[in-house]
């Protein structure tokens, strides 16, 4: 089974989030979701705000993975990522504040409001709250 590993290394501005062996990775791409094996064509993406999936090999870890960019080769992952955090790393509290301050924002509909900003601060606190479980 070790042969369908490869190397996956995750890093934001404040350290090396994660680096190891993987058989999957998953996450959301700019184009939409993406789901990654051993062998994919090179590729480069752009990240959107969603849950990251590490398929290990006797586990699945998640993590809030926010924005940045991704290069995909044959046998490795490379994620730059802004923001990716980790659930118990996440303020549940204060991620579903956020929800509700952006979802009042986009309800509101003022011609002043950054609607682009908004919307990714909503999928940002959706993310936390869906990789702590909530």
């Amino acid at each position: 089974m070790a042969d369908n590993l490869f190397k996956v290394k995750i890093v934001s501005p404040e350290r090396i989030f994660f680096e190891g062996k993987v058989s999957m990775v998953e996450f959301n791409t700019s184009e939409g979701e993406l789901g990654i094996f051993k062998n994919h064509i090179p590729m480069t993406v752009i990240v959107a705000p969603g849950i990251l999936n590490l398929h290990m090999e006797e586990e699945i870890k998640i993590a809030a993975l926010h924005s940045g960019f991704a290069e995909i080769l044959p046998d490795t992952i490379t994620i730059l990522a802004e923001i990716v955090e980790w659930p118990e790393e996440i303020d549940l509290s204060r991620a579903e504040s956020a929800k509700e301050r952006a979802e009042e924002r986009l309800r509101e509909k003022n011609p002043e409001t950054d609607l682009a900003r908004a919307e990714t601060a909503l999928h940002r606190a959706t993310a936390r709250m869906h990789a702590v479980g909530k």
